[in-house]
């Protein structure tokens, strides 16, 4: 198992072939209460950088993207009703997506955890 982050806010989560997508803290604290999260379907393919969803804010709405290439395996159906799970569990619980990758290689795109505590310092 391990966990790449991207430039923009999300986390993902490895383990063999599948990458589980949710945002980082910090960005569940920049958007404030989360009142809305819009999800893809089971079964689409997207390529990385394509737009999977979107969270809305009591602030704003921001995009997700897709940090690697693959099919989207699972949805967190637990957020629909109750968004606001991602304030308190941004990196647990609360997961947004699964992938399976397509092409593992693109991981290396990624930045680490120390990177990434680089990038928002």
């Amino acid at each position: 198992m391990s966990t790449y982050y991207t430039e923009d806010h999300e986390w993902v989560l490895v383990e063999g072939d599948i990458a589980t997508v949710g945002i980082t803290k910090h960005a569940a604290e920049q958007l404030g209460e989360i009142v809305f999260i819009e999800q893809k379907e089971v079964g689409d393919e997207f390529e990385r950088g394509d737009e999977i969803g979107v969270i809305e804010s009591v602030k704003a709405a921001s995009e997700i993207y897709a940090p690697v290439d693959g099919e989207l395996v699972e949805v967190n159906e637990d957020l629909p009703d109750n968004p606001a799970s991602i304030n308190e569990s941004p990196e647990g619980d609360a997961w947004i997506c699964k992938f399976k990758m397509s092409d593992k290689d693109q991981l290396a795109d990624l930045m680490t955890a120390e990177a990434y505590a680089a990038h928002i310092a």
